[in-house]
């Protein structure tokens, strides 16, 4: 699938079937992460793979539908970057795009899951000067929502406001 059309065709999914995904798949995932902007290279990220079932439904806490994943992809930040949630949020959104374009749903969790942050930090061994930014549930689809975005001439504006 080409960049253009995972952006047009990645959706936010949340319910998912119980397949296995392959570990290689999963480093693409990650590997997409890892070569996204970063402001001055800072890299500030580590990324926790997560496809035990019996861990992935510690995730359940932040939504339920967590639980039917095959995986679980939490992005770990190091906030002493500046500018470490843009990059974090780049880092994201690639991952989102690589895995529609490897055929599966996946879903950007981060409202829910950051009040329970210290519980995943406890959970994952992940350092206390680190931040859990969001956790990326990943999977084959079982159902895959249908979205109306606002139309381009909506939102675009040539010049000024």
């Amino acid at each position: 699938m080409d960049t253009l059309e995972a952006i047009r065709t990645r959706r936010s999914i949340r319910r998912y079937k119980d397949d296995v995904i392959p570990k290689v798949d999963l480093e693409v995932v990650v590997d997409a992460g890892r070569l996204a902007a970063t402001g001055s290279n800072r890299q500030p990220w580590d990324f926790i793979v997560v496809t035990n079932r019996t861990m992935i439904n510690e995730f359940k806490v932040a939504a339920t539908w967590i639980g039917k994943a095959g995986a679980v992809i939490i992005v770990v930040m190091d906030p002493v970057s500046r500018w470490w949630v843009e990059d974090g949020a780049a880092a994201i959104e690639n991952m989102l795009l690589a895995s529609t374009a490897l055929g599966y749903g996946s879903c950007w969790v981060e409202g829910d899951a950051l009040p329970r942050e210290a519980h995943f930090k406890t959970l994952l061994g992940v350092p206390d000067e680190k931040r859990v930014m969001a956790l990326i549930p990943i999977g084959v689809a079982a159902e895959i929502p249908t979205v109306e975005k606002k139309p381009l001439k909506q939102v675009l504006h040539w010049e000024k406001y």
